[in-house]
This record gives C-alpha cells, structure tokens and sequence, in this order.
C-alpha cells in the first residue's frame, strides 16, 4: 500500500490510538451517574476535543467514533434498539470531531462539540426512552433535561480543562 492509499498515516493513528485510550480511561472516572445512562466525568471528552483541535475535524471526527465504538464495548450499554445504539454511541461521540472546524476559537467549538452530543442524546431519548418520562410530562422536556443534566456539566469540566491547557500553552504547543 503507497503512502498515498492510506487513510490516516501511522503517525496519526497512533495520536487516535492514544487519545481515544486516554478518553477511555477518564470515562471510568465517573463523578456521577445517571440510571438510564449519561454521567459527568473527569473531563473524559477533553482527550476527543483535543484531538480535534489538535488535528482537524477529519480526524476528530473519526477519533470521536471510534471512541464511541469503544464505549459500546467498555460499558454495559443502555440498548434499545440499533438505530438508538448509532445514535447514542457513534454519532453522539464521533459529532464531538467537528470541534476540529473551530481551531482558533477552541471554547465556541467545544461547546458545538458536546452540544452536538446533545442533540444526538436527545433524539435517542425522545424516541428511545421517552416512556420513562413521568406521567404528565412530555418526552421532548424530559430528555431534554435529563440529557442537560449531565452534558452541562461535561461542557463545564471540559471548557475548564481545554481553557487551562491553552492558558498554560501546553495546547497551543501541539496546534
């Protein structure tokens, strides 16, 4: 295979190889946890986000998916059925790539990254998990509040840990 076949070089697999094992590792650091899934952790979409910044949105993106195929395998999962799994896990984490768009304003794309996550927790909550909402109340306000539970959290420990690392110029080193 010529250098010019290959997706990614092998400089740049290694970097998602080393990210998303370090996401992995933060993402058993849990703070709290929610009973049908979704918790706030040690800043466990920081080493995703980076990646992003660090190397574009093509490779956050991949970056991003792969670890949500890692965390389909690294927790017990909350399945449903398969779109919900694509929703939840794939595409909730692989969106947190298109932080990579916004290199220079890395907070505004931070929280584009997990407000991405967001949406794709949302629409799985509507459709998948809407009958655990509470008699009376609708399966839109229900997800929407479980799912900002712990993601407004997330953007807060994670806007926190990109701003330090850019203020201390150990970001700013890799871009």
């Amino acid at each position: 295979m010529s250098k010019q076949d290959k997706i990614f070089p092998t400089r740049i697999i290694t970097e998602i190889t080393l990210f998303v094992s370090l996401a992995t590792v933060l993402s058993f650091i849990k703070i709290f946890t929610f009973p049908q899934g979704g918790s706030v952790t040690a800043g466990s979409m920081v080493p995703i986000l980076w990646l992003a910044l660090r190397r574009g949105p093509k490779v956050g993106l991949f970056g991003g998916t792969i670890y949500g195929i890692v965390q389909i395998f690294a927790f017990s999962p909350h399945i449903y059925h398969p779109i919900q799994i694509i929703l939840d896990y794939p595409l909730a984490f692989g969106i947190l790539g298109i932080t990579g768009f916004f290199q220079k304003r890395s907070l505004f794309g931070l929280i584009l990254g997990i407000s991405g996550r967001f949406v794709m927790h949302f629409i799985s909550g509507v459709v998948f998990f809407g009958t655990f909402a509470p008699e009376g109340v609708s399966p839109l306000i229900y997800s929407a509040i479980y799912n900002g539970s712990y993601l407004i959290p997330e953007i807060m420990i994670s806007g926190f840990i990109i701003y330090t690392l850019q203020k201390s110029k150990a970001l700013n080193s890799y871009l």
